[in-house]
């Protein structure tokens, strides 16, 4: 038998029926309940209530019928409001409520009316009970239309209609009253499990699809990060080895201190941190402290989301300058919603700049900024949102 997505408690509000797919199924479903309150509600006004009107006196106890006609009424518009909504309506009150209707119109409508349109329970009370019952099992439906069936049979062999003919006209009733109902709740059902299930396999399609492209992507940006390494690391390992370098001189200790600068930079650049910036500084930072260079990191503000290429813009010619610094160092981060700046200020000392330009940038301009005046060295990078 079909069954809702999740658990559902008799009462509850909605379903339990979370995630896309819930989504999904919640949406094929939303038709299908539109239909079956149309059809409970046009049902009971434009056929059972003017066959109710019309048959008047001529039942056993009209009153008793026209009550109940408006007790289904209320219970149809009630769970038509929740399904409606998005909600269930409590299965069981409002089950045992129509059930106790049923029995009463059928005790009520008299042996003339019995097999008449006045006797509306027969062809409308079904309706309802899917409305009562939607999103539960199946078999609950069943359960409910053969007690149905067991309320009319009493009314039939009561009224003493037991002529072939009769009893014929009842199996006739019972199932033609009955069956499509069925078929639309086991249908609706049906075709919420299969949007379900689809949307399920799209969503799994979807997430492997991410995961590979993520993948590639961690895999090509590995790829970059190495090339970006080894043109500096290269050269000087091999003139070390081809003996053309001193490891004494100070310009091939500076080239390696560039070198395994740009490569610890590198390593934090895939890091998953809440600051990638200021942790690629901090990776800087403490290279140039294990030299010996005392550092202080001001950080101001909480820096937008920054690309890879942002970020190595603005971090580049800082982690060189660090990695050349002499003396004392003070780096400091000021961020906001819309620009970022990292400033570097160091003593000044005789020898080149180790600084370069930024790398190109898709999101914005990476503005890179260096002044010396025989004193301080100053080196700023700011990027501003376009």
């Amino acid at each position: 038998m079909f069954r809702p997505a999740g658990r559902v408690r008799d009462g509850a509000d909605r379903p339990a029926d979370p995630g896309a797919a819930g989504v999904v199924a919640d949406a094929s479903d939303r038709a299908a309940r539109t239909a079956v309150v149309s059809i409970a509600l046009v049902w009971h006004l434009v056929i059972g209530l003017p066959a109710l009107l019309r048959a008047g006196p001529g039942m056993t106890a009209p009153a008793v019928v026209a009550v109940g006609w408006l007790v289904t009424a209320g219970v149809g518009v009630a769970a038509g409001v929740r399904l409606l909504r998005g909600g269930l309506p409590p299965a069981r009150r409002l089950a045992a409520l129509l059930l106790a209707v049923d029995a009463a119109v059928f005790a009520s409508v008299g042996q003339r009316h019995l097999f008449t349109a006045a006797n509306w329970v027969w062809g409308g009370l079904a309706w309802f009970f899917l409305l009562v019952l939607w999103r539960r099992p199946v078999g609950w439906l069943l359960g409910l239309l053969a007690a149905h069936a067991a309320i009319a049979l009493g009314a039939v062999l009561g009224t003493g209609a037991t002529a072939p003919a009769d009893l014929a006209r009842y199996a006739m009733y019972a199932y033609g009253t009955s069956s499509l109902p069925v078929a639309v709740f086991a249908g609706a059902a049906a075709i919420a499990a299969l949007a379900r299930d689809r949307a399920g396999r799209a969503a799994a399609a979807v997430a492997v699809e991410a995961e590979r492209v993520a993948a590639e992507q961690a895999r090509r940006e590995r790829r970059d990060r190495l090339a970006l390494v080894s043109g500096d690391a290269e050269d000087v390992l091999a003139a070390l080895a081809a003996g053309q370098a001193d490891p004494a001189d100070p310009e091939v200790r500076r080239r390696c201190v560039l070198a395994a600068a740009r490569l610890r930079r590198l390593i934090a650049e895939s890091d998953d941190v809440p600051d990638p910036l200021l942790h690629e500084l901090r990776a800087a930072a403490d290279l140039a402290e294990r030299k010996g260079l005392p550092i202080e990191l001001v950080a101001i503000g909480t820096p937008p989301e920054l690309s890879v290429e942002v970020r190595r813009g603005l971090a580049e010619p800082l982690a060189a300058a660090l990695a050349d610094a002499r003396g004392w160092a003070r780096l400091t981060v000021v961020s906001g919603p819309d620009e970022v700046v990292v400033s570097l200020v160091t003593p000044d000392h005789d020898g080149p700049d180790s600084t370069g330009p930024p790398g190109p940038d898709g999101d914005g301009p990476v503005e890179h900024v260096h002044e010396r005046d025989g004193e301080i060295r100053w080196t700023q990078t700011r990027w501003r949102r376009t």
